[in-house]
Formats: structure tokens, C-alpha cells, sequence
């Protein structure tokens, strides 16, 4: 088991870590949090070389994907650099990448009744006015989970807050801190329910982020 204590605050910064092989030829990751070797809760950076494959396989509980870099592909079409994927409990594919691809990969993470798949081409959706002069990208609900790309001006500071919850991070490109530290882009960072902070961008900051999740977990 790696990190799946839910009252304990993580931050990984990922371009640190070493790339470890995967089962398929071709693709690698990175391990953020994981419940067991090949399978259950699992939050990973994966990475495909060109051409890459996995074979056939379900995920029983939902696979939740943010394209970072690349195209990643199955039998549904293409998704660039942007996309957000929710593919549900039970969904069966073959993904693959012919040019190579970087993704944020959560599995085995689904509420029992989300069943919405989703595909969000984030380069095309638009942004909504957020607090202050924050940009908001909501991308899913459901229940008291929230998922949403926020975008920061240089110096943007957010009031200070409590996650009812727990609220999860991937910093996208940019620098984010608060009290507790500074986070460049490629960082994740899972606070946990009831933990509070007060955010600002040091740079222009662009964050993929998940609140409402982890009270339960």
C-alpha cells in the first residue's frame, strides 16, 4: 500500500520521481497512491511511448483520466493534450497512443451510482468567473463531489478555506503555494477532510482540482 491513509496530507512533486514499468510494454508510471500492486484505488502519472498498448481490460470502479501531454486513444476516438475522461464502473477497453501521451490516472474511485461518462475537450470549453479574478472549468459532479480546472492570475490569493471532504490537486503548469509550501507544476497534493488552507499563484497557474472525496474513502 502506498499513501492510502485519507488523514494524512501527501504532496508528491512528480517530475522527481522515476518512471517504473508497467504490465504493458511501452508504458511506465509514476505512483502517487495505490491500495494494491495490479489492482483497487489507484492514482498514478502514466506515461505512453509511441505506438504503446494495453491490452483489453474493465475497470469494475471507474477510471478517471486528464490527458497532460499527447493523444491517448481506445475504440471511442482520440483525446489531445486537455482532455477529461470519466469512463464508468464496468467500462472495458484497449487503450493505446500511437505518437505517445502523458496522463493523471485515478482508478477504482467511483461512487457506487456514478455512472456518467464523460469526455471534456478542456481546450474548448470555456471558462467561467470564478472568486475574484479566478477562471473556473467545472468538469463533474456528483453528490458532494466536485471536479473543476481553475486558472490563476500571477498573485491571485483565495480566501482561506476548509475542505469538508478533502480536496485534491494537480498543478498543470504555473507555481501554486500557501502556507505550507510552494508547488510547481507537476505536483499533487491530497489534503484531507476538514484540513484548511490559503492558496495563491506565484505564477500564472493553471490546477486540475477535486474536493468533496475523500471523507468516506
Amino acid at each position: 500500500m502506498l499513501n492510502m491513509d485519507f488523514d494524512q496530507r501527501v504532496v508528491i512533486e512528480t517530475e522527481d520521481k522515476d518512471w517504473e514499468s508497467s504490465p504493458a510494454p511501452g508504458v511506465w508510471r509514476k505512483r502517487l497512491a495505490r491500495e494494491e500492486a495490479e489492482q483497487g484505488h489507484a492514482t498514478s502519472i502514466v506515461r505512453y511511448d509511441p505506438g504503446a498498448r494495453f491490452a483489453s481490460h474493465p475497470h469494475p470502479k471507474g477510471e478517471e483520466i486528464l490527458v497532460l501531454s499527447g493523444t491517448f486513444s481506445d475504440h471511442r476516438g482520440d483525446f489531445h493534450a486537455g482532455a477529461y475522461l470519466r469512463n464508468p464502473p464496468g467500462y472495458d477497453h484497449a487503450p493505446f497512443s500511437e505518437n505517445g501521451c502523458t496522463l493523471l490516472v485515478k482508478l477504482h474511485q467511483f461512487a457506487e451510482n456514478d455512472t456518467a461518462q464523460v469526455a471534456i475537450d478542456t481546450q474548448s470549453e470555456p471558462w467561467l468567473p470564478g472568486q475574484g479574478n479566478l477562471k473556473v472549468m467545472p468538469l463533474h459532479e456528483f453528490e458532494g463531489e466536485h471536479v473543476a480546472l481553475v486558472h490563476w492570475p500571477k498573485g491571485e490569493q483565495f480566501l482561506f478555506h476548509r475542505h469538508a471532504g478533502g480536496e485534491e490537486i494537480y498543478v498543470i503548469s504555473g507555481k501554486l503555494a500557501d502556507e505550507h509550501g510552494e508547488y510547481p507544476t507537476g505536483t499533487w497534493l491530497r489534503s484531507p477532510h476538514m484540513s484548511t488552507h490559503q492558496p495563491f499563484a506565484i505564477e500564472e497557474t493553471t490546477i486540475w482540482v477535486k474536493v468533496g472525496h475523500l471523507h468516506e474513502a
